[in-house]
């Protein structure tokens, strides 16, 4: 599977399993469930369920209130990078792992910020 965005594979699980991902699709989430937040639906597939979706929910306000704090901006792209961060650590700790909708936490999405800041300084300095 290609790296990029779109497709990735995360591993390992605490099975030692490495799963492929696939972003579907990022939307305003109060146009589908009434809620003040962006979601990102992605297909994942650990190579022996089959595939199954997970939306990761960030909540609009928390990422207004980081982009101030960082001066970054709000874009559709971070919110992937996000997202795409958070589901790779559920996959390597299981943690929500059985949920189809997860609504990412301030402490888990300042994690996730720090893994996309993390992997833009190595694109950086390879």
């Amino acid at each position: 599977m290609s790296e990029s965005m779109r497709e990735f594979s995360v591993g390992p699980d605490p099975y030692g399993a490495t799963w492929k991902v696939r972003f579907v699709w990022l939307q305003n989430a109060i146009s589908i469930r009434h809620a003040d937040a962006v979601d990102c639906k992605f297909a994942v597939d650990d190579g022996f369920s089959g595939v199954r979706e997970i939306v990761i929910s960030l909540s609009h306000p928390m990422l207004r209130e980081m982009h101030r704090r960082l001066g970054r901006p709000l874009t559709d792209s971070w919110c992937m990078q996000l997202a795409s961060a958070h589901l790779a650590h559920m996959i390597r700790s299981g943690e929500d792992i059985e949920k189809t909708l997860v609504a990412v936490s301030g402490e888990d999405l300042e994690r996730a910020n720090a893994a996309v800041e993390a992997k833009g300084r190595a694109v950086v300095a390879g």
